[in-house]
């Protein structure tokens, strides 16, 4: 697909400077850029790539200084990271079309009223009453078991586990090897110290807009619900375990892992590999650096790092000190002979 700046400006309701039909057929980083390309710049700190660019047209944030020349048509916009991602989002409905129909063979048990715009894909399978919304998208091989809900334009790429009666809201992706609603890792040793499931009989929730990466996982509640709440968006390899609750518009990066019922705030970030612990509560607004361990309820905003998770600053200068730890116990047993 070629497009002309002309067109991305109209489309982005940007301020256009240079060649109007400068045309562009890909995308690019700005340090790395190439003719025909689209880039965008919307940090200070790049502003020096733009006289020497050799993409076609950048989108420039309008809050950035630039008093030099470049070859590039520019075109102004109010935030260059999101008009990239305004413009990516048309480019991707014309790359991945939405699709529509019921491809054989499949299984869909009787008495499911499915919507007329509906896709469900070869070899997948739709359990008895399942209820499903508008514009849904069921890819091949994925499986919705009895009594589920999906809300409209959900989509379910393939691979996709919904075990019976989970409730996924409007407007949510699914992506290949999630897994929603496996039982929570309940067991309680009997007198002779055998292991013996405790069933997992309540469901998972989630709410609208809520993106999850592939090979997640959310268990199902011992009882009630694991609940994923509004704009939630979730990494792959992520695993949530059972009646844990994450508050809205929260970031889960790749390889968090939240023990059962530990409670999420709301506009949280969880970096890679952070770990929480359970039964324990996350204020809104907390942000925790890679590898954090959270073994305890953290009641105030703010960014944390370490083992324990303390104030990210004070970390730093804690992994300082120990850095130095083999200078000063040297200098520690130095000041013993000497006594």
């Amino acid at each position: 697909m070629t497009f002309t700046a002309q067109q991305i400006s109209q489309l982005l309701n940007g301020q256009l400077t240079g060649n109007p039909d400068a045309e562009v057929s890909d995308v690019s980083r700005i340090e790395e850029a190439r003719p025909g390309t689209l880039c965008f710049l919307g940090e200070e700190k790049y502003v020096h790539y733009l006289a020497d660019t050799k993409a076609s047209v950048v989108l420039l944030s309008r809050n950035i200084e630039f008093g030099g020349t470049t070859s590039a048509t520019v075109i102004r916009v109010d935030n260059a990271r999101a008009a990239m991602a305004q413009l990516l989002s048309e480019v991707a409905k014309v790359l991945n079309p939405k699709k529509q129909g019921i491809e054989q063979p499949c299984y869909i048990a009787d008495g499911n009223i499915l919507p007329d715009d509906i896709y469900v894909g070869a070899f997948a399978y739709i359990g008895r009453n399942v209820r499903l919304g508008e514009g849904v998208q069921i890819y091949p091989h994925s499986y919705v078991g009895d009594n589920c809900v999906i809300g409209d334009n959900t989509v379910l790429y393939s691979g996709v586990h919904v075990y019976h009666h989970c409730v996924i809201g409007k407007d949510c992706i699914l992506h290949s090897g999630v897994v929603i609603g496996a039982d929570g890792f309940g067991f309680e040793p009997d007198a002779e110290g055998v292991n013996r499931k405790v069933p997992q009989i309540g469901n998972v929730i989630i709410e609208d807009d809520v993106e999850i990466g592939a090979n997640t996982t959310i268990d199902r509640a011992m009882m009630g619900s694991t609940i994923i709440r509004r704009n939630c968006k979730i990494d792959n390899l992520v695993q949530v375990a059972h009646n844990v609750e994450v508050g809205e518009s929260t970031f889960l990066c790749a390889q968090v892992g939240i023990a059962g019922s530990a409670k999420v705030g709301r506009h949280c970030v969880l970096a890679g590999q952070v770990g929480v612990a359970g039964h324990i509560e996350i204020a809104d607004n907390c942000v925790f650096g890679a590898q954090t361990g959270i073994p305890g309820s953290v009641r105030k905003a703010g960014v944390y790092q370490g083992y324990p998770a303390i104030d990210a600053a004070q970390w730093r200068r804690a992994i300082v000190g120990f850095k130095n730890l083999p200078e000063l116990q040297k200098i520690v047993y130095d000041l013993q002979r000497k006594q």
